[in-house]
């Protein structure tokens, strides 16, 4: 399949690039400074593609970017580190409408999303970013992935949303995972984690053989 993605040089569009190109896939990863672009890929890995320079924000770009492509994959998001700054959560949101209008003047159905977890439910109403002990630090990013969600199921796109677990973070990539709809998805320990190799996986396997389209799911172990 030839895949555009979004931001292929994060902590999750990295293991998303890494795990298309395993599977051989024609990927065109789209960065907005080249010069921060790398990836580290096994010397078996091919990259078969493109890297591009564009600007998520700029529904015209978007649409000339990603215009031919099978599927479209946002990982839009300031990242653990930055979730705190309201203006990159903004652009969040603005990257919805952008992504929106962009696919649509391109004619690409097929939109994959990271999300985020904030808008899983903990309790029949509650969401995980409406808790008393919701860390402040991820609220703005959280609450953006929440009114994107929104923005996305208003949408005529053929979108799925993939919020990961409350814990997402590199680590090993086992091929085991949990998928679940709303709620917020613990082990057996209480804990919600998930791999971002893991859930590249996952992600990988919804393109490939759609089985939630215009849902938002979660993965996790």
């Amino acid at each position: 399949m030839k895949l555009a993605l979004f931001g292929a040089n994060g902590m999750a569009g990295s293991r998303i690039a890494r795990e298309a190109l395993m599977r051989g896939h024609d990927l065109s990863a789209i960065v907005r400074d080249l010069s921060r672009f790398s990836l580290s890929f096994d010397p078996s890995t091919t990259f078969v593609g493109n890297v591009v320079v564009g600007n998520v924000l700029d529904p015209e770009n978007v649409a000339e970017i990603v215009k031919g492509h099978d599927a479209v994959i946002s990982t839009v998001g300031p990242g653990a580190d930055k979730a705190s700054d309201p203006v990159l959560a903004q652009d969040i949101i603005k990257a919805s409408h952008s992504l929106i209008e962009g696919l649509t003047r391109a004619g690409v159905q097929r939109l994959v999303v990271v999300g985020g977890a904030g808008s899983l439910e903990v309790a029949s109403g509650l969401q995980l970013v409406d808790t008393p002990d919701f860390p402040e630090i991820y609220r703005p990013a959280s609450l953006a992935h929440r009114e994107a969600l929104a923005i996305y199921k208003a949408s005529n796109l053929d979108w799925t949303f993939i919020s990961p677990a409350a814990f997402f973070e590199p680590g090993e990539r086992t091929g085991k995972y949990r998928i679940g709809t709303d709620q917020l998805l613990v082990d057996d320990k209480g804990e919600s984690r998930i791999s971002a190799e893991d859930y590249a996986i996952a992600l990988l396997n919804e393109i490939e053989q759609p089985q939630f389209v215009r849902c938002r799911i979660t993965v996790a172990y």
